[in-house]
């Protein structure tokens, strides 16, 4: 099945993606990681029989535009655009499909916005970990780290495989690193330029607490399936004190682990039986 490009204008700012399936098909609205974009979605969304995916390029990656000099990257300054992104598609409510960075955003739209999100399926994530520094601590982070970011280039690779070599040198798989090189990448006349906005890397200016976390589980009212890669952020961070606390806040929580990295929705065999369990999911909460 081949994708479709997508373009919105929400409030000024231009915000790309991808679409898949039937446009009368379930509505799923997918949201992608850290670094990453829509194309991260290429393999699995197209086996969601029945689906009508639509996935972001969040603002400041893949073709998205960057956000104004004087805005942030805060983890909740995506959630206005996501519901401009829905009113314009015309969908009162959606199921949220996100990964890692991408799901903990899901997790704080369902929260705050519950009448818009039919369910949710998260993929090696489900909200961020609690930031264990004080407020100053965190804010004096983010205004040292912004003017850094602010003041360096772009970053530049002489050729596609030397993105792809660069990915694959911080722990992404060559196929991972491949498929995710073309949407991440803009050519100019030395090279190839990375479009993310380099904002992305500095620290966020306020982070939540321990008590913020459990507040926006207990906010979660719609049914959530949270699929744990074998070898992702459990094994890298402690993530699996995340999925104990969902189990125990969220009224309908499931959970599996399957096979693979932290990218294992873009492996072609865990993707097939990711879906299963997807469209399994939302058949039993009569979703599709």
């Amino acid at each position: 099945m081949t994708a479709t490009e997508q373009v919105w204008e929400i409030d000024g700012l231009r915000l790309a993606g991808l679409a898949w399936g039937p446009a009368d098909g379930t509505p799923v609205l997918a949201l992608h990681g850290w670094m990453d974009h829509a194309d991260s979605f290429a393999v699995l969304a197209p086996l969601l029989e029945g689906c009508r995916v639509v996935a972001l390029d969040l603002s400041g990656q893949g073709q998205s535009a960057h956000r104004a000099a004087h805005a942030t990257y805060n983890i909740w300054d995506d959630l206005p655009q996501i519901a401009g992104v829905l009113d314009q598609l015309g969908w009162a409510d959606c199921v949220l499909l996100g990964h890692s960075r991408g799901a903990n955003i899901s997790a704080l739209f369902a929260a705050a916005l519950p009448e818009r999100v039919r369910a949710m399926v998260s993929l090696d994530a489900l909200v961020p970990a609690p930031n264990e520094k004080t407020a100053v601590e965190t804010l004096r982070a983010f205004l040292l780290d912004t003017r850094s970011q602010t003041t360096r280039p772009p970053r530049a690779f002489d050729s596609v495989a030397a993105y792809v070599e660069r990915r694959r040198a911080q722990g992404n798989s060559q196929p991972v690193s491949e498929a995710l090189a073309r949407r991440a990448l803009t050519k100019g006349p030395d090279g190839y330029v990375m479009h993310a906005d380099r904002r992305l890397f500095a620290s966020s200016a306020m982070k939540l607490d321990a008590a913020d976390i459990e507040a926006v589980l207990r906010a979660i009212s719609c049914p959530v399936l949270n699929i744990w890669a074998s070898d992702g952020l459990k094994v890298s961070r402690p993530a699996f004190a995340l999925g104990e606390l969902g189990a125990r806040l969220i009224a309908r929580y499931e959970t599996l682990d399957l096979e693979g990295d932290h990218h294992f929705h873009l492996d072609p065999e865990v993707a097939g039986v990711m879906a299963g369990h997807i469209l399994d999911f939302l058949d039993r909460h009569g979703l599709r």
